[in-house]
């Protein structure tokens, strides 16, 4: 079983206000940006929405929101980042209440789980609800591997549809195609790797950088889905500076700050973390106007 969700996903900010409170109308505003650019889906409170920074009852509000806005446009999904495998269920069954049409599912966040532990938690959380479920597999950052064997072992729970594969490992899309055939659907998770893993056999992509640049994003797909490689090995190449804000730790606040330059929204991020200062705020700011200064025309692909 696969899934239909292809394309363009944004893993999308959460908006707050100065005071760091929730900015839910900004959010919103941010969102019908992207979706007028032409995105294929949304991912709310995944890494990029500050999905651990965010109170229980506050993830729910933003899901409220959220889909009673879209009203159906695209698909929405939310990220599951809980501590533990009943927190996450009863997230999971929370979200299929609230109306979303899916779940973007992590290992437990803090404890690092061994093999067994991890398949059993995603067992869990397909459990608590009949909704579809995207595996994120992220080992860079949160320090668990799901590997091609342990998917083959995941492969009979129906509703874990799809992986958005983030190892940095492009060769993960071809061990992953080798190991489980088309059982899942494949999704791009790192953005200055996404060229690389839509000619492997990616059907999708989860991006950060598409918060600031979503016409851009929508441009390389459009030209990788129409076998339009030199031109959009051309785009990538502009892009690939911005793309690479996506791959460190303060990925939220370089994103957030690429957000704001183009207009899109604030900066502004909640505790523990930081806006980005001095020297190294001048260095990503240089990289974030010269690619505005050098955008590509946007146009749709023939």
């Amino acid at each position: 079983m696969t899934s239909a969700w292809r394309g363009v996903f944004a893993a999308a900010t959460t908006q707050f206000h100065s005071d760091q409170s929730l900015n839910i109308k900004a959010t919103l505003a941010h969102v019908d940006k992207m979706i007028d650019a032409g995105l294929h889906g949304l991912i709310m409170l995944g890494t990029v929405g500050e999905n651990c920074s965010l109170e229980y009852p506050e993830k729910l509000e933003v899901l409220r929101a959220t889909v009673d806005h879209v009203a159906g446009r695209i698909p929405v999904l939310t990220g599951v980042a809980e501590y533990t495998t009943k927190l996450a269920s009863r997230y999971a069954a929370d979200a299929k209440v609230i109306g979303v049409d899916g779940l973007m599912v992590l290992p437990p966040m803090v404890y690092k789980t061994a093999p067994e532990e991890t398949i059993a938690h995603f067992r869990g959380v397909a459990s608590a609800s009949d909704l579809p479920i995207m595996v994120y597999n992220n080992p860079v950052t949160y320090g668990v591997d799901i590997t091609p064997a342990m998917f083959q072992e995941l492969a009979d729970v129906p509703t874990l549809v799809a992986i958005k594969e983030s190892s940095e490992d492009v060769r993960r899309i071809t061990d992953l195609i080798n190991a489980c055939g088309d059982r899942y659907t494949l999704l791009a998770g790192v953005d200055d790797l996404v060229l690389e893993s839509l000619m492997l056999g990616a059907t999708g992509w989860v991006s950060g950088l598409v918060n600031a640049f979503p016409a851009e994003n929508r441009l390389l797909w459009d030209l990788a889905e129409a076998g339009r490689w030199a031109e959009a090995t051309e785009v990538y190449r502009w892009y690939m500076p911005l793309l690479h804000l996506d791959t460190y730790p303060k990925l939220v606040q370089y994103i957030k700050l690429a957000v704001q330059e183009c207009g899109y929204g604030s900066e502004t991020v909640r505790g523990p973390r930081l806006p980005i200062a001095g020297e190294e705020r001048e260095r990503i700011l240089a990289i974030i106007r010269k690619g505005i200064a050098e955008r590509p025309r946007v146009q749709v692909a023939d």
